[in-house]
């Protein structure tokens, strides 16, 4: 996810209940659980849902070759922020949405004594988009 996320130490809140309510979104940072292997969970960006169609970049080291596919229902495409080295549905296709397991809200900024948050969407972020922490959790990413 880099740029967005940096590889190590990043702090992530994720919140466990919008993704069983349906409200993930394309443009959403999800946690997944890899379908490769299921002992990672993954961070991606939600590109598309089922039901969508997808253009995407085979192989974007070695060619500009393109494919659109049409996402099965009951299953999301993820991508990372970064197309050269994510590993992704590119690579194993589209995911089940039964192996999403969270929303990330935003990366958090600890600075000595001072926390501020950052919010990962493209639009700005305010405390009552994060708060109450009720059936929210903090990852390290």
């Amino acid at each position: 996810m880099l740029p967005t996320l940096n590889l190590t130490g990043d702090v992530l809140l994720a919140e466990r209940v919008s993704h069983r309510l349906g409200k993930v979104r394309p443009g959403d940072v999800v946690l997944v659980r890899s379908p490769v292997d299921p002992r990672k969970s993954l961070t991606k960006r939600v590109v598309a849902m089922g039901g969508d169609k997808v253009t995407f970049v085979v192989d974007p080291r070695n060619s500009d070759r393109v494919r659109t596919i049409t996402v099965p229902r009951g299953h999301v495409w993820i991508q990372g922020d970064n197309i050269y080295a994510s590993r992704d549905s590119r690579q194993f296709g589209a995911v089940p949405y039964g192996l999403v397991e969270g929303k990330i809200l935003c990366r958090c900024i600890l600075m000595c004594i001072v926390a501020s948050i950052v919010c990962i969407k493209r639009t700005p972020c305010s405390p009552m988009q994060v708060w109450p922490l009720d059936g929210f959790g903090l990852l390290h990413h």
